[in-house]
C-alpha cells in the first residue's frame, strides 16, 4: 500500500469513525430520554447491527489467534521488548492494563487508531520482531480497529462472558488424503451464541496423521490411525475426535476364535475393525517366554527354562508362566526399581552416603509391599500421609526428596493422577482446565507437613521426623487470597482444625469413582507391558491427549477397581491378552500404527535390566561400588537402592536421575556413546575374561561345539539357533584355535544384536 493511498484510507475510517461516534452520541442521548419518560417502556433492537467489539470476547482471542500472547512472544515471563501479556490471556484486565496504560498510553491511539502502534507493528509499517501478523484489509485488523476507535472499552463485570464452545462434527471417520472443515460456536453467558471458526486456535496431536489449517481445515495424511485437534477460542477448549481407517478395510483370520477373546481383546478388535487394520500373529514360545521374563522380572530365562517352556504342551502354559514369574522374588525387586524412579527415591551428590541408609529403606519398603500384593490404593496412601521418622516409618522417606510446595502438587498429580500439572503454577494451563486456583488448592494440602530434625550438616537431611503442624497456608500468587485444601477441581474439603488435609486427599483420590487414580495406574502399567499408553506420555491426561482405546482404559480401571486394587490381577489381565501375545514382526496393514496395539512394539532393554542380562549371560555379577559392605557380591543393577551408585554403563544407558516423577526421565533412546560403550565397556570386558564366566567354562565343557552353540542361543537370545546359524557358528568355532577366543567372540557377537538388545 503507497502512503498516498493508506493516508486517504486513514481520513475515510476516521471520518467514518467520526459520523459513527456523532451517531452513537444521538441514539444515547435518545435512549436516555425515553428512559427518563417511562422506566419500564420496551426498547426495541436491530438484530442485523453487530454487536461493539468487546476485549475479553473479542480482542484476547484475537491475540491468541494470532500468537502475541503465545509463550514464545509477549505471552513469556519475561515478556518481549519490555511489552508483557499474560500466556494465552488467561489474566485479561493485566493485558487490559498493559496495552491501554504502559508505556504512556503509546500503544494504542484512539484520535486515529490506524497510528497505534498496535496495529503499524503488526501489520508491519513499524518493524516488528514478531514479523507481520495482521493484512490491514483483514477481519481480525477490522476488529482491533474499532475496539481502538471505541475508546478501548474495559471489560466490564456485566459482560457476557464465554461459557463453552460447540463444535460441528464432535468426531469422525475420514478417508486417507480428504478434508473435513470444523466449526465452532461460541456460546455466552447472555444467551447468545456466535461463529468463532475463523477466530479460533486449532493444534493435531498427530499431524503425520492429519493436520489443520488456521481455519479448522483439517487435512488427512494418507498414514492410517487416530488423532485428535485441539480447538481453543478465549479460555475455552474443545477437541474434535478422528479416526482414519485404511482404503480397504479387511480382517484375515489372525485374531482367531472372538467368542472366546476377553473384554480387553474385544475392545482392541473393535478398534482394529474400525481402522481396517489386521494384526500380526500371535509369537512363538521362544519369544513370548523371553518377553513376559523380562518385562515382569526383569530377568532373561535360563537354557534350561527355555527348553522345558518349550516342550511344554498345555494349552494353558502361558497363563502358568504369567503366574510362576509373577511369584518370585525378581518381580518385586523389578517394579519397585519403577516405583523408586517415579516415588524419586534418590541420594544427592556428596552426601549419597549419608542419606543410602534411607533410600535402602525406602526401596525395601516399596519392594516388601509389592511382594505382599499390597492394595495400590493402601500403598499410595500411605506414603502420602506418612509421619513419625524416616528411619522407623519408611514412607516418610518419599518427603526427603519431595520438600516444596511445587514437588508436592507436581509430584502427586504426575505419580498417581497422570496429569501433568506444572503448567498451571504461573498462569492457566494451555492446554487443560487446571488453573492456579487448582494448582495451589491442591498445594494447600501439604501447607501443614512440618519436618524436624534429621540433618547431618546445614543442607542434607537424613532422618528427618514428619508431622503435622497446627497451622500452614497456601496463598494464591496472583490474587493473594488465602486457598483451602482441594483435590483438583475442586470442591474445597470440609476439615476442621484438627483434621489432617493429606488424609483428606487420599480418600478422595483413592475413592472408586475418582477419574484418575485406577485410569492411571492402568494405563501405567499397560504401557509397561506393551511399550506405549492407552494414553500416551502415560501421565499426561488431559483432553487434548486422549487416549486411542478410551473403552480398553475404562475396561482395565472398572477391574483393577472391582479387585479392589490388586496390581498382579492388573498384571495378568494385560500379559494373558491375546495383544500381548502378538508378534512383534509387523505386516502390512500395521507397520506404521504406534496406537492400536496390533503387535508387540519392540522396545530397548532399560539400563539395569540390559547389564543384568549380560551379567547373567556371561556368568559374572557387576560389583558396585559404594563403600565398605554396601552391596554384597550377587546384587543386580535392579536391586540398587538409588540412582547415585557409580556406573557408566548405566549412566550411557538413560539411568534417570530422579529429579521428576516423570517416567519420561528413563531414555531407551540410541546414542553413538552406547555402541562404544558395548564394544569399550571395561565392565564387559571383565565379565568376558573373568576365569570363572561363562567364556572359561565353555572352554574347558568337553561337550561338541554344535551343543554349546545351542546352548549359548538358548541362554542369550531365548531360542535355539537356526540350521543356518547353527552351521555359521560351528564352523566359526572349529576354525578358531583358541576356543576361549572363539566362545568369547560369538557371545560379544550376540550380546550386541538388537535380537538381544530389545525386548520384542
Amino acid at each position: 500500500m503507497s502512503i498516498r493511498h493508506s493516508n486517504t484510507h486513514f481520513h475515510r475510517t476516521r471520518a467514518s469513525a467520526y459520523a459513527a461516534a456523532v451517531f452513537a452520541l444521538l441514539v444515547a442521548i435518545s435512549v436516555a430520554g425515553l428512559a427518563n419518560a417511562a422506566d419500564d417502556a420496551p426498547v426495541s433492537t436491530n438484530d442485523n447491527v453487530a454487536p461493539p467489539v468487546q476485549f475479553l470476547n473479542d480482542v484476547v482471542p484475537l491475540l491468541t489467534r494470532l500468537h502475541c500472547n503465545s509463550g514464545g512472544c509477549h505471552g513469556k515471563a519475561t515478556g518481549q521488548n519490555g511489552f508483557r501479556l499474560s500466556l494465552l490471556g488467561f489474566e485479561p484486565d493485566f493485558d487490559y492494563a498493559a496495552l491501554v496504560s504502559e508505556a504512556r498510553g503509546r500503544r494504542l491511539f484512539p484520535a486515529d487508531p490506524d497510528q497505534s502502534l498496535l496495529l503499524t507493528k503488526a501489520t508491519g509499517v513499524v518493524p516488528h520482531g514478531g514479523g507481520r501478523r495482521l493484512n490491514i484489509d483483514s477481519d481480525d485488523y477490522r476488529v482491533l480497529r474499532e475496539w481502538i476507535a471505541a475508546g478501548a472499552p474495559a471489560p466490564r463485570p456485566d459482560d457476557p462472558h464465554l461459557v463453552r464452545l460447540e463444535l460441528k462434527p464432535k468426531r469422525g471417520q475420514l478417508q486417507p488424503k480428504s478434508q473435513q472443515q470444523l466449526r465452532v460456536t461460541a456460546h455466552f453467558s447472555d444467551g447468545t451464541n456466535r461463529d468463532v471458526t475463523q477466530q479460533s486456535v486449532y493444534l493435531s496431536n498427530v499431524p503425520e496423521i492429519a493436520d489443520v489449517d488456521r481455519g479448522g481445515l483439517i487435512t488427512t495424511q494418507p498414514r492410517v490411525g487416530l488423532f485428535a485437534v485441539m480447538v481453543r477460542f478465549g479460555d475455552q477448549l474443545g477437541a474434535y475426535y478422528g479416526a482414519v481407517p485404511r482404503a480397504e478395510a479387511s480382517l484375515g483370520n489372525t485374531v482367531g476364535n472372538a467368542a472366546a477373546l476377553s473384554n480387553i481383546d474385544r475392545h482392541l478388535l473393535a478398534g482394529w475393525n474400525r481402522l481396517g487394520i489386521e494384526p500380526s500373529p500371535p509369537a512363538d514360545d521362544a519369544a513370548f517366554i523371553r518377553r513376559a521374563s523380562l518385562d515382569i522380572c526383569a530377568t532373561l530365562p535360563t537354557a534350561d527354562e527355555v527348553t522345558a517352556y518349550l516342550n511344554d504342551t498345555r494349552a494353558n502354559k502361558r497363563k502358568r508362566l504369567i503366574d510362576r514369574l509373577l511369584d518370585r522374588p525378581e518381580y518385586a525387586t523389578y517394579f519397585a526399581l519403577k516405583w523408586a524412579d517415579i516415588l524419586q527415591n534418590r541420594g544427592r551428590g556428596y552426601s549419597t552416603r549419608k542419606q543410602r541408609p534411607g533410600t535402602t529403606l525406602f526401596s525395601a519398603w516399596i519392594r516388601d509391599s509389592i511382594a505382599a500384593n499390597k492394595p495400590y490404593d493402601q500403598f499410595a496412601a500411605e506414603i502420602l500421609t506418612a509421619t513419625g521418622s524416616q528411619q522407623q516409618n519408611p514412607p516418610a522417606i518419599w518427603y526427603r526428596s519431595v520438600r516444596t510446595q511445587q514437588d508436592y502438587v507436581e509430584s502427586v498429580a504426575q505419580a498417581f493422577l497422570g496429569v501433568r500439572i506444572q503448567c498451571a503454577q504461573c498462569h492457566h494451563h494451555p492446554a487443560e482446565f487446571w488453573s492456579q486456583a487448582d494448582y495451589y488448592g491442591l498445594a494447600a494440602v501439604f501447607s501443614r507437613v512440618g519436618r524436624k530434625g534429621g540433618f547431618t550438616d546445614a543442607e542434607v537431611p537424613t532422618n528427618e521426623t514428619i508431622y503435622l503442624k497446627q497451622e500452614g497456608e497456601v496463598r494464591h500468587p496472583r490474587t493473594g487470597k488465602v486457598l483451602q485444601p482441594r483435590p483438583l477441581g475442586g470442591p474445597d474439603f470440609d476439615l476442621s482444625p484438627y483434621d489432617d488435609p493429606r488424609q483428606a486427599f487420599a480418600r478422595w483420590m483413592t475413592a472408586p469413582d475418582n477419574r484418575f487414580f485406577a485410569r492411571t495406574m492402568a494405563n501405567r502399567l499397560w504401557g509397561h507391558f506393551m511399550g506405549r499408553g492407552i494414553i500416551h506420555p502415560i501421565d499426561d491426561a488431559r483432553s487434548t491427549n486422549p487416549p486411542s482405546n478410551p473403552e480398553l482404559l475404562d475396561e482395565l480401571a472398572r477391574e483393577f477397581v472391582k479387585s479392589r486394587y490388586d496390581i498382579k490381577h492388573l498384571i495378568r489381565l494385560i500379559t494373558t491378552s491375546s495383544a500381548y501375545g502378538l508378534s512383534s514382526v509387523p505386516n502390512e496393514t500395521n507397520k506404521d500404527d504406534l496406537q492400536n496395539f496390533a503387535r508387540f512394539y519392540p522396545r530397548r532393554l532399560s539400563a539395569e535390566v540390559l547389564l543384568d542380562g549380560i551379567s547373567q549371560v556371561l556368568e559374572v555379577p557387576t560389583q558396585f561400588s559404594g563403600g565398605p559392605g554396601v552391596f554384597p557380591p550377587g546384587t543386580r543393577a535392579i536391586g540398587l537402592p538409588d540412582e547415585n551408585v557409580p556406573m557408566n554403563f548405566l549412566d550411557v544407558f538413560g539411568r534417570p536421575a530422579r529429579t521428576s516423577a516423570c517416567e519420561c526421565e528413563r531414555s531407551d533412546a540410541p546414542a553413538l556413546a552406547q555402541a562404544l560403550e558395548l564394544v569399550n565397556s571395561t565392565e564387559i570386558q571383565k565379565k568376558l575374561t573373568a576365569k570363572d564366566g561363562t567364556v572359561a567354562r565353555l572352554a574347558a565343557s568337553k561337550k561338541a561345539p554344535a551343543e554349546i552353540v545351542r546352548e549359548i542361543f538358548l541362554s542369550t537370545l531365548a531360542r535355539p539357533p537356526s540350521p543356518e546359524e547353527k552351521a555359521t557358528a560351528v564352523e566359526f568355532v572349529n576354525s578358531e584355535s583358541d576356543r576361549s577366543e572363539a566362545y568369547r567372540s560369538l557371545l560379544w557377537s550376540l550380546l550386541a544384536t538388537n535380537e538381544f538388545l530389545l525386548n520384542h
